[in-house]
């Protein structure tokens, strides 16, 4: 079936021509368009002669010119749409540095194109955030920015990987009540998503993910105790 002219076009640029294609291909039987590149500067050409696209899945290693490169051209000439990164490199270095870039999102390649189609439409679906920046609730001090998943505490920037930034925003929304390790594992990866050793191995991942985020915000403020513990069930965002 043919897709209808006002289905969202995604942009998408990778080096690797048999990925631009599987990945082309997957995003029109999930219903979008797509229009592929090769690399950044045939992207940034397109751009300027007037094309538009709802959003861009951005590889990170290319020749020329690599992704976080062709990120800040785009930002540089003004043009906001999300993008997510898709590449190899699963590191929070990485991710880190996306995300400071102006990325939405950062996404291991290796995913299957369903988490990457959930994230996908999760972004588009954020373009237009009813209200920007916001303070969650009774979580003092706390003020996340759902449009560029960037968080700060007594006016000082987190800098948190996309995954911890929605733990942290999961927990504020729900200061006082315990949240558990299933709930936060799926707000990261997806429900149902598996990761670990045996059927509950996400529960390391998470208390590994909830450390980091402790530490960050410690090496801002070294009194930062918001994050509490439910031993064998989870975490809260305590009050006050």
């Amino acid at each position: 079936m043919p897709l209808a002219a006002d289905s969202p076009l995604v942009a998408v640029v990778d080096d690797d021509g048999l990925f631009r294609e599987t990945i082309s291909a997957n995003l029109t039987e999930a219903g979008y368009r797509s229009v592929t590149f090769g690399g950044g500067p045939a992207l940034i050409d397109w751009l300027v002669k007037g094309n538009r696209a709802a959003a861009l899945l951005l590889d990170w290693q290319m020749p020329d010119m690599d992704g976080p490169a062709t990120l800040e051209r785009l930002r540089a000439t003004g043009h906001e749409l999300p993008v997510l990164f898709l590449t190899g490199l699963n590191q929070p270095i990485f991710e880190e540095k996306g995300l400071r870039l102006g990325a939405v999102d950062f996404v291991d390649k290796s995913k299957s194109f369903a988490i990457i189609l959930q994230r996908l439409r999760i972004a588009l679906a954020g373009k237009q955030p009813a209200g920007g920046a916001m303070q969650q609730g009774g979580a003092s001090g706390l003020v996340l920015d759902v449009a560029s998943a960037r968080a700060s505490w007594n006016g000082q920037q987190v800098e948190l990987t996309h995954g911890e930034f929605k733990v942290v925003q999961l927990l504020a929304q729900r200061v006082g009540r315990d949240v558990g390790y299933r709930e936060i594992y799926d707000a990261v990866r997806g429900v149902g998503f598996e990761a670990g050793q045996g059927p509950d191995g996400y529960r390391a991942n998470v208390r590994a993910m909830v450390k980091r985020i402790r530490q960050k915000f410690r090496d801002l403020d070294p009194d930062f105790d918001a994050i509490e513990t439910y031993p064998g069930f989870g975490y809260r965002w305590r009050h006050g």
